[in-house]
């Protein structure tokens, strides 16, 4: 059943669906289950509601923007024993398919609604449906109230503007009426300290292996093991964004089995989420191997283990640990691990223990990218190179050499205290997918930054002195390109001044009013 049912999905993406939307049947999973799968678009599909999203999606950190290439699908999952009928078990799976990455608000709501929907089935959907086409728009940085079947959201999507590593508290509110209200802490977060707990003493070795966009493959016991951890990973480097592919849950049926799991190539840059026995031979060739049992809360903080040898995994049965024959750059931060373990010793609740896990990863990525921040800053030409008679100037080149110098004095060690190669990690990131991914979202701020100031600078000249000192051709061929440059800005969304616009305007209809009246017609009758 798929509802609303206009909703249109290929076939492929259907089959997909499909076969994501319930464990592998060695995973036994009895009861119910929560977790996230991410797939493929097909490719020439009409986007709907494309422009809507595009606007909301430029107030997002950018780990939280929308990738158009992808859909994500949130499943609950029940499987009971049920001697009525021919399989004796209930199996049923209720799946929410977004665009967006909202992970902990898309699992909570499916956990208010699926359980019912097993009991009432398809009148119930519609009733879910109706009260979610009564949601606000999800404007980052405002408080939404999103009703549930009785049941009041609240909560807050981050905005870019957001300091990293604070979240704004949304209140729980004691409302008048009988409604019941619920306080999100995060849209997108999951328990970070519970995901890594597992491999909790190779935390610093993993943040590497994901910001340089290794190949990862996170074996687990259950799709609700496999989607976390992959979840936990990318979310490692925030706010940095993790620019290859990742499939929190992948089955052998997925359409890109044959391309991702082919020997005739490397494996690619992707963290791939799986629970099938059948992966421990298929993917036996990869650099990078976690293995994950069951993850429990921690009464004691497994025993530091070493890293094993890849030739050591030959079943899904192996013990686990990572993988891997890669040897980290940085020296081991053994504070991070003390303080962790402190708190298992002194039974600190986790969502602390996740708190300051993420403030490690996120202060260990901020050291690492001030240092590219600052050159990158350096690569803008001066204002005063910049003249409203010509096209903006041009960024200088990244150039990896002169990046390099400039670690000795402005590195990282200026904010971390960790010691080790970090040239060679720079080196390694600088052909990454991620910092080809960050290079790219800079150099497009930067290059709409200049074409602003050029706009700017343009706004401050006398335009109509200077068209009565130039001949008719000239002046409408200004004319034209002012009115580019307005649409540019509107088509763009330039970090521009609305009054410089207005502004802008006024000097396009002053030249035109200066022009004999046939011209007047002409150009005030083309729009563009």
């Amino acid at each position: 059943v798929i509802y609303p049912p206009h909703s249109k999905l290929t076939d492929k993406e259907k089959t997909n669906i499909c076969y994501l939307s319930f464990p592998d049947s060695n995973s036994g999973c009895l009861g119910d289950t929560q977790f996230c799968f991410r797939f493929r678009r097909s490719p020439g599909r009409k986007v709907s509601l494309c422009c809507f999203l595009d606007q909301l999606d430029r107030d997002l950190p950018v780990y939280l923007k929308k990738d158009p290439a992808y859909y994500y699908g949130y499943v609950y999952f029940r499987q009971v024993r049920d001697k009525s009928l021919k399989r004796g078990y209930f199996q049923k799976s209720l799946v929410l398919i977004s665009k967006l990455p909202y992970v902990h608000l898309f699992r909570t709501m499916l956990k208010q609604i699926a359980p019912e929907y097993f009991e009432k089935s398809e009148a119930f959907l519609e009733a879910v449906c109706s009260d979610i086409d009564r949601w606000p728009p999800p404007i980052p940085g405002k408080i939404l109230h999103l009703p549930i079947m009785g049941i009041i959201m609240k909560l807050r999507i981050p905005t870019y503007r957001d300091k990293p590593g604070t979240t704004p508290i949304v209140q729980n509110m004691h409302q008048a009426d009988a409604q019941i209200s619920m306080a999100l802490l995060t849209v997108h977060e999951v328990d970070l300290f519970r995901c890594f707990c597992p491999v909790f003493f190779h935390i610093q070795m993993l943040w590497e292996l994901v910001l340089l966009g290794e190949p990862l493959v996170v074996m687990a016991p259950s799709p609700s093991e496999s989607s976390e951890t992959v979840l936990a990973l990318v979310s490692c480097i925030s706010p940095l964004k993790y620019c290859s592919d990742f499939r929190p849950y992948f089955t052998i049926h997925d359409s890109e089995f044959k391309e991702y799991t082919t020997r005739t190539q490397a494996p690619p840059s992707v963290i791939l989420g799986v629970t099938n026995p059948f992966f421990a031979k298929t993917l036996q060739h990869w650099p990078h191997i976690i293995r994950i049992g069951d993850i429990k809360l921690p009464g004691e903080v497994p025993k530091q283990v070493k890293v094993k040898k890849l030739k050591n995994l030959k079943t899904l049965d192996s013990k686990p640990g990572v993988y891997t024959s890669y040897k980290p750059y940085l020296n081991k931060d053994e504070e991070i691990v003390k303080q962790l373990q402190k708190g298992v010793q002194q039974k600190r609740p986790t969502e602390a223990q996740s708190v300051i896990l993420r403030r490690y990863f996120l202060e260990l990525t901020e050291s690492f990218i001030i240092p590219l921040e600052r050159y990158v800053a350096s690569l803008m030409p001066l204002q005063k190179c910049i003249s409203p008679w010509k096209s903006p100037p041009q960024l200088r080149q990244f150039s990896q050499d002169d990046f390099m110098k400039t670690l000795e004095k402005a590195g990282p060690q200026l904010t971390s205290g960790l010691k080790g190669d970090w040239i060679g990690l720079y080196r390694h990131f600088l052909k990454s997918p991620n910092f080809d991914g960050w290079f790219r979202s800079r150099q497009k701020e930067m290059t709409q930054k200049l074409e602003a100031l050029h706009l700017e600078a343009l706004c401050n000249e006398n335009l109509v002195f200077w068209s009565q000192k130039h001949t008719e051709v000239e002046t409408v061929d200004l004319v034209l390109k002012l009115k580019n440059k307005l649409l540019q800005a509107d088509r763009e969304h330039l970090p521009v001044k609305t009054d410089t616009l207005k502004k802008l305007q006024t000097h396009i209809n002053d030249i035109i009013l200066a022009l004999p009246d046939d011209l007047q017609d002409i150009l005030l009758k083309t729009g563009t």
